[in-house]
């Protein structure tokens, strides 16, 4: 549970920087009043992209809408295609093409596979929406669609909440910047690298807090699990542990018993849980929606296990003090 909670949250995250990377963009301005994990909702006047482009060193910027449609997660990012494909490099179509119609959009390999989507598809997204392309996954969103339709439709006439910069020269990215924030101060504006690192699980409260409570929740109910079984365990065992203090074992041999079982099984546990996350990815790439994506983090692999281990001890030392500490006589005669 802890290691399929940890790489949903370091999939999320790392998707999404890594779709906001796949645009070609060094720069990233957003309006006032957002942030890095919302997705549509507020907007800014087209004309700021064009005093964007208006700055000394931009070699290129556009601007996107990313609305959300059909539930929270659901989005079409409204792009001007011939301007994308620009600053992108253009989408590398693996069925299909580029839509021409309204209600048309394309789509990527992550998203058909999750919906079972081809070319010809329809998919309800408060309206039908024909799928022209699927293409492979990595731009900004996974489906996308023509900004000016996206514009009327959602009452955002005119209106985008990304402007994507290419700048000449990497060397110049600082002083684009800095022009930006003097001619938009109150905007959002980051370079890809600042994207990057704030696009992590510790540095988003909502989802570090929800690991911390999911971990903890973990760590209470290994304990009470491992607590219960060695309890169980030492009453099953009582006859056959006075037979080996009748036989001289002293209560550090019966607890040592004890303790060492309990290594071994969370450590067995632990790779069994391990070999189980995989099988987590496995089902959420091929079941879930999109935009859960998990990856394996090695890097908790002993942190997992180590937590697993603490718990298992702690819980088996009552029933371990209980077996070293039971009289031989009384033990024998348990039935």
């Amino acid at each position: 549970m802890m290691l399929t909670l940890v790489g949903l949250s370091h999939g999320i995250t790392d998707d999404m920087a890594l779709r906001n990377r796949g645009t070609g963009a060094d720069v990233m301005v957003r309006p006032p009043s957002s942030n890095l994990l919302s997705l549509g909702g507020v907007g800014m006047s087209e004309k700021y992209v064009a005093l964007v482009r208006e700055q000394p060193h931009v070699a290129l910027a556009t601007g996107t809408l990313v609305q959300s449609v059909a539930g929270l997660f659901n989005s079409i990012a409204g792009i001007h295609l011939d301007e994308f494909n620009a600053l992108s490099g253009g989408f590398h179509y693996l069925h299909g093409g580029p839509f021409q119609n309204p209600h048309e959009l394309i789509v990527d390999s992550t998203e058909a596979r999750s919906d079972h989507l081809h070319v010809g598809s329809i998919v309800k997204l408060g309206k039908d929406w024909r799928v022209t392309g699927i293409v492979e996954g990595g731009k900004l969103s996974h489906m996308f669609g023509d900004i000016k339709l996206l514009q009327d439709e959602y009452s955002q006439t005119a209106k985008v909440n990304f402007i994507w910069v290419r700048v000449d020269n990497p060397a110049n990215i600082p002083s684009v910047v800095a022009e930006l924030k003097d001619k938009l101060p109150d905007f959002n504006i980051y370079t890809m690298e600042e994207m990057t690192s704030l696009l992590a699980p510790d540095n988003i409260p909502l989802i570090k807090g929800f690991t911390d409570v999911v971990i903890g929740i973990a760590v209470i109910v290994g304990f009470l699990v491992v607590f219960l079984s060695m309890y169980t365990a030492v009453l099953e065992r009582t006859r056959e542990i006075g037979v080996l203090k009748a036989l001289g074992a002293s209560p550090s041999y019966v607890l040592g018993i004890l303790i060492r079982e309990t290594v071994l099984l969370a450590i067995a546990g632990s790779i069994v849980g391990i070999v189980m996350s995989y099988g987590s990815q496995v089902l959420l790439t091929n079941f879930a929606p999109s935009f859960l994506t998990m990856e394996i983090v090695k890097l908790w692999w002993p942190i997992a296990m180590g937590i697993a281990l603490a718990g298992s001890l702690v819980g088996a030392l009552y029933p371990g003090f209980k077996a070293a500490r039971q009289d031989a006589i009384e033990a024998l005669s348990y039935d």
